[in-house]
Order: structure tokens, then C-alpha cells, then sequence
């Protein structure tokens, strides 16, 4: 395993005396950057750790990164300057979702009995329950009543360690409900310590309304949506379901061309329950990513490599259908394909927890600790265009980290269903402290 040495950026940093430091961390994972970013293939599991690692902050940037001895030796100490002692503890660059459902009103949970009884996921929306249900819920809730719920959400995830995520919309399915929820989004950065990304999905389903008419809705996406979404500034990327019985491949194509022409970045949910050939278009469209990828055959992966797409993997979602089927992420790795983890927190996916998501990742889909955390940070915010601020600990970039109370890295996975951290750090001020 590489460990990792000093690198200055800035050495005019080094003048700064700290707001922040944080010392004797058993090990300090950087996820540098010089192993690539992405990760791929066998850098997923290069760390880049120290040990006896410190780090040393200054109002939102890291300014220092290292050993304990090197800082102490660098720079001098005054009564500003609050000193933490990580001694026997983990320490990590915050965890980045990039891909979650956090906007919505109203919950599923008597679904599970359903699943419970052998219901599948079609079945169910059929039925009026899934997505459509949570629709109907969110369309008839006000604004204020979405930004509250996404609160608790939040500060549920920031507790578990997730310091940036993306969100989505795709619970209204009408133009005013669609700007509705990137409204309560855009709320919700503003005054949440979470850093939030926002996505526009108009296409996350057919609405009642149009049943039978899914090409109409399309055109109302693309004469209507998209650029009332664009003109207020509403979103920064456009995904679309590309599934069976939802939206096809030559709507989907449709929707995210001119998603690009009007400036937002293409992202796709593809291949989750059939293989509808969703990873090839990922690939022809130069999507930055796309999500679930359980049924992508291989011509489509081998595109998706070549085209650099990011798949993000939902291990989340499979459990909570009860199958024994996950993305074949060890193919992935094989091909080339940087991995990405997210939690798809949604009604039906209802966790805040990307804890549980490298356990379910190491269990079901046979990824090491190490690359879990990879795919759960750098990797993750290159999936968000992000990785010049965020996803690892080096100088210059934002001071968002989690200090886990275990010793290594492979207590992640191994001691699951608890919550492991011990204070979280956010644009440089400690926002958690458990």
C-alpha cells in the first residue's frame, strides 16, 4: 500500500498559523490526487495514508498535510489555533453521495410487505404506489413543508459523515412542481452546512396524466421544463429513467441532447431492471455518470470505459428490493470503469448512511474497504465535477473531513450498522462531535 509524503501547493500557506489542527491520526487517508481522478482499476485502492497523520486548517482550506512531527516542527501555535487529538483514529475526506432523492413528501414503508409478498418494483407502481405515489404526496405539499423534511435528512447524513451530495428532483412530474423542489434545494444550500448539488429529473417517471401519452410529456420536458429550469437557474446536470416501460433509449437520447444544448451536464439512471442498452447511450452522450448499471451488458460497459463514465453503484437499492442481484463492480474495476458510491436516499432506498453503502458494497459486490472509500470520495466527487474542491485532503482544497472513532480503514465495512464517527469536519469548523 502506497504511504503517502508531503506535497506543498502553496507554500504560502505554510506562513498561516491554523484555525485548525489535527494531530496523531492513527491514519490519514489523503486520496491524493496523483494516483488520478478518477481512480481506476488498481489505484482504487491506493490510499495515500500517513500515519501519526495531522492536517492543519485555515478558515475553509487545508494549508497542511502530513506527519504529526513535520506539522509540529512547521508552524507555530497561538491561542486561536484548536487543537484535536486523533490518537488510535481514522481520518477521511468527507464522504461525497452523488446521488440521492432527499425532496419528497410522504413515506412508502407499507411497501416493504408488499415486496415482502413477492411484488416487484413495476408491479408496485402499477398499482399506483412507488414513485407515482410519492408524486402525488409531494405535489400537494408546500414548499416549507419539502425544506423541512430535507432538513432532517440532512443532518442525519452530515451526523454519518456525508459532507457534499447531489439531489434531484423528479417527485412533481409538472413544470410548477419541478421547479417547486429545486426551489426547496436551492433553500436548502443555502442553509445547510451540506454542500448540495441539484439535478433536474422531470423524467423519473409517466404521470397519470399521461398515461398512454409518454411522448407528449417528453415534449414538455423539452419545450417547457428544461428551459424555465435553465432560465432560473435551477439545476446543474439533467438525468432521465432509462428503463423498461418508463422512458426508452431513443427518449431518453432525446431528453438529455437537449438537456446539453441548453447547458446542463447529462447524467442517466440506466439498466436497472432490463437491459435496455442504457450504458452505451451513457457512453455516446458523454454522461458524467450513470447510476445502477445492474443488467448493462458488456458492450455497453466497455463504451462506458472508453467514454470515461463514471458509474456510480446503488448498493442500497438492490437490498431494499430484496434481490440478490448487484452491479458487477469487480467487472468494472476489470474494464477500467472509475466506480462511484452513492446511498439513492429515496422513499423507497430510505438511508442516510454512506457507512452502510461501503458495507453493502464490500459484502454484495466484493469491493475492498480500500476501494469502497475511494469510490465514496474522490471518485464521488468527480462524479459531481467537483474534484479540484473536494473528495480528498490536500493543500488548497476544502477543509471537509470525518474523524472516525476506529483505527484503519477496514473498520468501515467490518463493524457495520453503528455509527462510527466521532466529529465531522465542514468548510474548515467542526459541525459534528459525537
Amino acid at each position: 500500500m502506497f504511504v503517502a509524503s508531503t506535497y506543498v501547493k502553496k507554500e504560502m500557506f505554510l506562513e498561516s498559523e491554523p484555525d485548525l489542527v489535527i494531530i496523531h491520526a492513527n491514519e490519514l487517508i489523503t486520496m491524493n490526487t496523483a494516483f488520478g481522478a478518477p481512480r481506476k482499476g488498481e489505484s482504487m485502492s491506493e490510499l495515500a495514508i500517513f500515519y501519526d497523520g495531522a492536517i492543519a486548517i485555515k478558515d475553509d482550506r487545508i494549508i497542511f498535510v502530513g506527519s504529526t512531527d513535520e506539522l509540529m516542527s512547521k508552524f507555530s501555535f497561538g491561542e486561536i489555533t484548536r487543537k484535536i487529538d486523533a490518537s488510535n483514529k481514522l481520518v477521511t475526506p468527507g464522504f461525497v453521495d452523488p446521488h440521492t432523492h432527499i425532496i419528497f413528501d410522504g413515506t412508502r414503508e407499507n411497501e416493504l410487505s408488499m415486496k415482502l409478498k413477492g411484488k416487484s418494483y413495476l408491479e408496485i407502481l402499477k398499482e399506483g404506489g412507488g414513485i407515482l405515489k410519492t408524486v402525488r404526496e409531494t405535489r400537494n405539499a408546500p414548499i416549507e413543508k419539502l425544506i423541512e423534511n430535507g432538513k432532517k435528512i440532512l443532518y442525519r447524513m452530515i451526523s454519518y459523515g456525508t459532507t457534499t451530495l447531489e439531489t434531484k428532483s423528479g417527485y412533481g412530474l409538472t413544470t410548477e412542481s419541478e421547479i417547486k423542489i429545486l426551489k426547496a434545494i436551492k433553500v436548502l444550500n443555502e442553509v445547510h452546512p451540506i454542500d448540495i448539488v441539484s439535478t433536474f429529473l422531470g423524467a423519473h417517471a409517466i404521470p397519470t396524466e399521461y398515461e398512454n401519452r409518454a411522448n407528449e410529456y417528453v415534449d414538455l420536458i423539452i419545450s417547457e421544463m428544461i428551459p424555465r429550469i435553465v432560465k432560473e437557474n435551477l439545476a446543474e446536470f439533467c438525468d432521465v429513467f432509462c428503463e423498461k416501460g418508463i422512458f426508452s433509449i431513443k427518449q431518453t437520447r432525446k431528453i438529455l441532447e437537449t438537456a446539453k444544448r441548453y447547458g446542463l451536464t447529462p447524467q442517466i439512471h440506466i439498466d436497472e431492471i432490463v437491459d435496455t442498452y442504457g450504458a452505451k447511450l451513457a457512453a455516446d452522450i458523454n454522461a458524467i455518470q450513470a447510476g445502477h448499471l445492474l443488467k448493462s451488458n458488456d458492450e455497453g460497459l466497455k463504451a462506458m470505459a472508453e467514454a470515461d463514465v463514471i458509474a456510480t453503484l446503488l448498493p442500497g437499492t438492490p437490498f431494499c428490493l430484496m434481490s440478490n442481484e448487484y452491479a458487477p463492480a469487480r467487472k468494472m474495476i476489470d474494464l477500467g470503469i472509475p466506480i462511484a458510491l452513492a446511498t439513492d436516499l429515496n422513499p423507497n432506498c430510505w438511508t442516510e448512511s454512506m457507512q452502510m453503502i461501503i458495507a453493502l458494497a464490500c459484502y454484495n459486490m466484493r469491493l475492498s474497504p480500500a476501494e469502497a472509500l475511494a469510490a465514496s470520495t474522490i471518485n464521488s466527487a468527480c462524479a459531481l465535477q467537483r474534484q479540484d474542491e473536494i473528495g480528498s485532503l490536500e493543500i488548497g482544497k476544502k477543509a471537509d473531513l470525518i474523524i472516525f472513532d476506529v483505527p484503519n480503514h477496514n473498520f468501515l465495512p467490518y463493524q457495520f450498522g453503528v455509527n462510527l464517527v466521532s466529529m465531522v469536519v465542514k468548510n474548515g469548523k467542526v459541525v459534528v462531535d459525537i
